[in-house]
């Protein structure tokens, strides 16, 4: 049977951490599993040959390719992860495992973890309080947030109660 690959696939270009990348990203997310490693041959384009090349791999269903390629190209907060969040015991969670070893917290849910790949991680409650018609509690809960590192449900709570 052959294999019918996702639709699209973001692909993350790495110096030469993508396999290392991967085994944090499996190791942090619940329903995650490396599926496939490629390596480099002797025509290594500048890689060694017999390093890692793509290592293929799934967080919560999505498809990642890790590649490295080399020092070309950094990530950029112009393209981040949202990883929503029922509970704060969730968010603690995910911020800890993902600031670990050298990452950074930035603001508004926003950190970049320590090989510079930006994430969100946003309470599903924040996305309730900002869809809803009160456009006053909305515009406390902008506020509160922007004063944010790691998102804090109860203080959204209470910033939208007014």
């Amino acid at each position: 049977m052959a294999l019918k690959p996702q639709k699209i696939v973001p692909c993350l270009w790495f110096d030469k951490e993508a396999e290392a990348a991967a085994n944090l990203y499996v190791s942090v997310f619940k329903d995650a599993r490396i599926l496939s490693t490629t390596r480099y041959g002797k025509e290594g384009f500048g890689q060694q040959a017999g390093t890692v090349m793509t290592v293929e791999f799934e967080l919560e269903g999505q498809k990642f390719l890790g590649l490295n390629g080399g020092p070309q190209f950094k990530f950029s907060e112009a393209i981040s992860f949202q990883i929503f969040c029922e509970t704060q015991e969730e968010i603690d969670y995910f911020w800890s495992k993902l600031t670990a070893d050298g990452g950074k917290e930035s603001q508004c849910g926003w950190l970049k973890d320590k090989f510079g790949l930006s994430w969100q991680v946003v309470p599903t409650a924040l996305i309730e309080i900002l869809r809803s018609a009160d456009a006053a509690a909305a515009q406390r809960v902008t506020k509160a947030f922007m004063q944010m590192k790691k998102f804090d449900i109860e203080a959204l709570k209470q910033a939208c109660n007014g």
